[in-house]
């Protein structure tokens, strides 16, 4: 099975980029964030032309995620238990569904902005509730994952020179914990093969020259139970698709799996 997840950046201008992608690299299931666009707005019939079913949750132009599946699409759950409002609205971040026997949660986790902004207090309650949730669901005693824009460099290393950004959001020890919670509840986090750098970014900003000198971030993450885990073939970074006329700044992240 081939498992993966990608930050569009906005579904709408980037849907035959996805289009295309889903073609070529032939996921079973793909992990989808950063729609900005509501969920009756999605694709669906677009998706469904290449054998694929949808799960979406998408509230105002902001967030937005999706599950696409080939392999099956049962017992959607949109949003976290628990889950903290901003401004007293809820976000479209979170949304799981069982896909050909894994139970897989595509994220979006809040930015957190600066360290002084509201935004960040909230990026933490809501790691916090994604934690909660995480614990209810290896109840269900499936195989486990959760893909994602998870706004967290979970190392140094995870970006292009840290101290750019040892002041800011992303790289904050209290961001770190909440990765390492998971950790504590038995996942582990899926590091790509590097195909070409030494170290596998996922994000780069589109100011220029970014891209091309790999100064990036390695914030789309993959964490998985110990069965999901433990049958990993290949997992790589495709940083063909962040290439050419109108991409994401993010690139997908895919995982080969042999259950």
């Amino acid at each position: 099975m081939r498992i993966a997840t990608w930050n569009v950046n906005s579904i709408r201008p980037r849907l035959p980029r996805v289009l295309e992608w889903l073609g070529s690299a032939q996921p079973d299931v793909l992990c989808l964030q950063e729609l900005k666009s509501g969920t009756d707005a999605f694709p669906v019939e677009a998706v469904r032309e290449l054998g694929y079913e949808t799960a979406a949750y998408g509230i105002g132009r902001w967030n937005g995620v999706a599950i696409l599946s080939r392999v099956g699409l049962e017992d959607v759950t949109r949003g976290l238990t628990g889950e903290p409002t901003f401004e007293d609205k809820t976000d479209a971040r979170a949304i799981g569904a069982t896909c050909g026997g894994l139970r897989l949660w595509s994220v979006y986790v809040p930015n957190g902005r600066d360290l002084e902004n509201p935004h960040y207090g909230y990026k933490l309650a809501w790691l916090s509730a994604l934690e909660a949730t995480v614990r209810e669901e290896q109840a269900r005693g499936l195989p486990f994952a959760v893909l994602g824009d998870f706004n967290i460099a979970p190392t140094d290393a995870d970006v292009w020179d840290i101290g750019v950004f040892a002041e800011s959001t992303h790289v904050t020890e209290p961001e770190r914990k909440a990765l390492a919670a998971l950790r504590d509840l038995g996942l582990s986090d899926v590091f790509p093969r590097p195909l070409k750098y030494d170290h596998p970014f996922t994000y780069w900003d589109y100011r220029a020259g970014n891209f091309p000198n790999n100064k990036g971030m390695r914030i789309d993450l993959v964490y998985a139970d110990a069965v999901v885990a433990g049958a990993v073939t290949d997992s790589y970074v495709d940083r063909e698709a962040r290439k050419g006329k109108g991409p994401s700044d993010h690139a997908p992240i895919v995982v080969d799996l042999s259950l």
